[in-house]
């Protein structure tokens, strides 16, 4: 049995169901599972590891829902730092189909360590680039080697544009060959156990990228298996005249008539809706991964993140790809998803008889309007939880992963932002995490990865970058 202690945290913000915020405390796991949490006091007194989080604040790791690790190669990329999603995709598309296996394992460790810097704890990613020798087990087995919770996607594309889609042709794969390996990944890696440390999803791109029939088939595989299903949906006016024009229908219904609603479904971005769709989404079970960044990045639109929340629809943070991005930065993403809530409050008419927002003293806006930091991070853990099908992760309580972070409270960052900690971690500029935990094991220690020296790792992920840039451009 392998233990570990966490004590003397100035706050610890469990997540449970009290959402509790106690002072001077910690917690105790016994082989990645959390046994005590509660008053340092009343702690055990020893463990094979002691993490001393004096001065820090203490949360439940992070989840990330969607993300493009592969992406960490083409960041700030010239040629596409000033375009909207579907020009900035064909800019790009090329340039991912070269990531090779040496270029994959690099790209996943590096955005992985980010996020891990950020305090994330648990990662989905969705890969659909799968040539040139890339595939799952790259990410799965540098995920592994990192020690990072990890969620992997066989993601696919298989509508090029000779057949009405929009990625080149030689960036799509055969239908027969992505279902063969979409198969084969869940076989040898999905682990739906408690604690899982791997878990496969099925994720066909988008609706102007797969087939029809790519979807009923991943559905159906998905749902033998049962394994959880994701795509990008309703991110831009794009493509909702896409499909508008392709199937007369609005993206959610005609993803509706592909079995694609469920409690097994969760979207990535969701911008445009509308309130019926809305009421879908919450009565249907379907989840929403919250992309701000990305969305801001490339001018796609602010998502109802306040009207999900209120109609009972599962919403979690993606920090999305880091070419749309150009971080995987999870603490900034739930910053930004707070920010641009408020942001949107100003923007969108109101409802019912106000004609003005918070312009007129006489019309305020109603306390329940705002996004508050502490629903942010909601979002970032219990949210997130919810929306991969987690029970075990998001929290720090009794019987759920041991899998948290600190940051450390006596930073400039922080300075005169300590009546409120808990805000403060939200309010504030985002905070590299002091020591973050995965599965009862410490992968960052004092600001710095543990598990693996990265410095030959960011040398070979920047050569594979200039590599594939330079290919590209022949």
């Amino acid at each position: 049995m392998t233990t570990l202690l966490a004590r003397n945290a100035d706050v610890l913000v469990t997540m449970d169901g009290e959402r509790r915020e106690l002072r001077n405390a910690g917690l105790y796991t016994e082989d990645g599972i959390i046994k005590q949490v509660g008053p340092t006091a009343e702690l055990p007194g020893t463990a094979d590891t002691i993490v001393d989080l004096s001065g820090q604040i203490c949360l439940p790791g992070f989840v990330n829902t969607h993300h493009h690790l592969n992406q960490t190669l083409t960041r700030n990329f010239p040629g596409a730092q000033n375009n909207n999603l579907f020009p900035w995709l064909k800019v790009l598309y090329r340039v991912w189909a070269r990531t090779d296996a040496e270029a994959s394992r690099v790209s996943t460790l590096v955005g992985l360590a980010e996020l891990a810097l950020s305090g994330c704890t648990t990662v989905f990613d969705h890969s659909y680039v799968f040539k040139n020798g890339n595939n799952v087990d790259c990410q799965v087995e540098a995920a592994r080697e990192l020690g990072v919770r990890f969620h992997a996607s066989r993601g696919s594309m298989s509508l090029g544009e000779s057949k009405g889609g929009l990625p080149p042709d030689d960036c799509v794969e055969d239908e027969a060959v992505i279902l063969k390996d979409s198969q084969r990944a869940i076989e040898k890696y999905h682990d739906a156990s408690v604690g899982s440390m791997t878990q496969i999803a099925l994720a066909p791109c988008s609706p102007f990228t797969v087939t029809a029939s790519l979807l009923k088939e991943s559905a159906a595989m998905a749902r033998h298996y049962k394994v959880r299903l994701h795509t990008h949906l309703c991110e831009t006016l794009d493509e909702e005249r896409y499909t508008l024009e392709r199937f007369r229908l609005r993206p959610v219904d005609w993803m509706e008539t592909l079995g694609w609603v469920g409690d097994d479904v969760w979207f990535a971005h969701a911008v445009h809706v509308d309130d019926d769709e809305i009421g879908k989404f919450a009565a249907t079970g379907c989840g929403v991964a919250h992309c701000p960044c990305s969305n801001m990045r490339l001018a796609s639109g602010i998502a109802p993140i306040k009207k999900y929340i209120a109609a009972g629809v599962k919403v979690g943070l993606g920090v999305d790809g880091s070419s749309s991005n150009d971080s995987s930065n999870i603490l900034l993403e739930a910053r930004q998803a707070m920010l641009l809530a408020r942001l949107r409050l100003g923007l969108l008419p109101p409802e019912g008889p106000r004609k003005y927002m918070f312009l007129s003293p006489s019309h305020p806006v109603r306390a329940s309007e705002w996004m508050t930091a502490r629903e942010a991070l909601e979002l970032a853990t219990v949210g997130g939880a919810r929306v991969l099908g987690r029970t075990d992760i998001g929290a720090l309580d009794v019987g759920k992963c041991a899998d948290f972070f600190s940051l450390d409270l006596n930073t400039i960052g922080y300075a005169g932002a300590l009546l409120d900690p808990v805000a403060a971690v939200v309010f504030c500029a985002p905070q590299q995490a002091r020591t973050t935990v995965i599965n009862g094991k410490v992968v960052v220690k004092d600001g710095e990865i543990v598990t693996m020296d990265m410095r030959p790792v960011v040398a070979t992920h920047n050569r594979c970058a200039a590599r594939m840039a330079e290919e590209a451009a022949r």
